[in-house]
């Protein structure tokens, strides 16, 4: 997969003019990666000035997101064949990225009135007022003789008036969603103050066929559940998938005829290298923070232990080595811990140690058993598998300590962090049927999302946002 033509630019105003005009273009080259351009008028404090003051007054926003409007209507190849009709599409994505996190309550277009193109630099402040909006996105939508999309993104506070900040994307229109997805991320981090996480890429497993004979492939797809695609054919069964750090590769786990291998996936070439082959059950592959190397299980001689081996292929590093199993492993953001399962007490739990193995200690110590731990970005969280009665995502701090449930259904496990860490996301089998599928819930644990998937889905992994 080729790089996204994907530039990022200041948007300006337009004087006198009522219509948005568009300044100071970054020209990237087509091959280039997308980058952020300053904007023009955000206030330089890092921080949300206006009329949303106090410690967590940002959560629980009115915010409202009406359709994006285009100067004029014309046939394009992205959603709905037109400029108009993607203006609503864009907004759409916009409401639901803000909606699903639990810290905003926006309102989207189906609720709204539309606006005219003219308002997108000149909101009309009274009439959100009267609506009890605090916080305007709006935004529009333009097509260049080349086919290519220019969308604008702006941030208003409705109470003062005001500001807050904007950006705009060029794009093809394959790449609309990103344009979506950036804008949200705009917002979502200049209200909150956190880093974003809406442009970014989920790896996972798709499963089909009957439960004796399960089919297993390697399938991407974006943060929201859309452009979904499959990676590998499913001639050899693919497990629990891993981006690395630059987003540029995924490893997993494969198995054909029995005999495990450890594959690194290139996203941009399409090709992949074998790691690792083994006679010996292997597992869970996980990078290292700065992606030169990954953490994998292997079972030799009755026992099974966490190695380390450079991701080019190389030999393996034992770094426990105890009786019973250890699985997993999972580094903290700094590179200096990992954080792993291991029934070497009587049961599964959780248990740290440096990255060089040296001073391994259990940190779970609550009722029932632990499983598939996996360290926050922000380093200050653990997530896993409970095993406690049923299986249920809780969270604790690295020392074992403030352990809270995120979820409360028949089976939830294999936990893994948006790229803010502010997000677990897991899959769900339901009790009846069997079937699993992805799902998403906040650090509350009271705001659970779906991701809708043309198949069965296990194993999700999130990768970072995208540049």
């Amino acid at each position: 997969m080729k790089p996204l033509s994907f530039a990022v630019f200041g948007i300006f105003l337009a004087g006198l003019g009522a219509a948005p005009a568009l300044a100071q273009q970054q020209a990237l080259p087509a091959s280039s990666a997308p980058q952020a351009a300053p904007t023009a008028a955000a206030p330089d404090d890092g921080g949300l000035t206006g009329s949303v003051t106090g410690e967590g007054a940002w959560q629980d926003l009115g915010v409202a997101i009406p359709a994006f409007p285009t100067d004029n209507p014309v046939p394009t190849a992205a959603e709905g064949g037109n400029t108009g009709a993607l203006g609503k599409s864009l907004a759409q994505v916009v409401y639901n990225d803000l909606k699903n996190n639990g810290l905003f309550k926006p309102t989207g277009p189906d609720a709204l009135p539309g606006i005219a193109y003219s308002e997108v630099s000149a909101p009309n402040f009274g009439n959100w007022r009267a609506r009890s909006a605090e916080m305007l996105v709006q935004g529009f939508v333009r097509a260049a003789p080349d086919g290519r999309l220019t969308v604008g993104c702006y941030l208003y506070d409705v109470a003062l008036g005001s500001e807050l900040a904007r950006q705009g994307y060029v794009v093809q229109p394959a790449d609309w969603r990103r344009a979506a997805h950036k804008c949200a991320d705009m917002v979502y981090s200049r209200l909150s103050g956190e880093s974003p996480f809406f442009d970014s890429k989920i790896a996972y497993i798709a499963e089909t066929g009957p439960k004796d004979h399960r089919r297993k492939q390697l399938a991407i797809m974006d943060s929201d559940g859309a452009n979904h695609r499959f990676i590998t054919n499913g001639q050899a069964t693919a497990l629990t998938p891993r981006y690395s750090p630059d987003y540029q590769q995924i490893a997993y786990l494969s198995y054909l005829n029995g005999n495990p291998r450890i594959y690194v996936y290139d996203i941009g070439t399409g090709t992949q290298h074998l790691v690792l082959q083994s006679r010996n059950p292997t597992f869970a592959p996980r990078w290292s923070p700065d992606g030169k190397s990954l953490l994998f299980s292997m079972a030799i001689g009755g026992n099974t232990d966490i190695y380390r081996i450079p991701a080019t292929g190389g030999e393996p590093v034992r770094l426990t080595n105890t009786p019973g199993i250890n699985v997993g492993g999972s580094y903290s953001p700094d590179g200096k811990r990992i954080v792993f399962e291991s029934d070497r007490s009587g049961s599964q739990q959780v248990y740290v140690m440096n990255a060089d193995g040296t001073d391994q200690k259990r940190i779970s110590f609550f009722g029932g058993r632990a499983a598939t731990p996996e360290w926050s970005p922000r380093g200050d969280q653990i997530a896993f598998t409970c095993i406690c009665g049923n299986l249920r995502v809780a969270v604790m701090n690295p020392s074992g300590g403030d352990m809270r449930f995120l979820t409360n259904s028949w089976q939830d496990e294999a936990p893994t962090w948006s790229p803010n860490g502010r997000i677990v996301q897991f899959f769900r089998t339901e009790k009846n049927t069997g079937h699993t599928s992805i799902w998403q819930v906040d650090l509350t644990g009271r705001n659970e999302r779906k991701l809708n998937t043309p198949v069965d889905a296990s194993d999700p992994a999130w990768g970072p946002v995208l540049p």
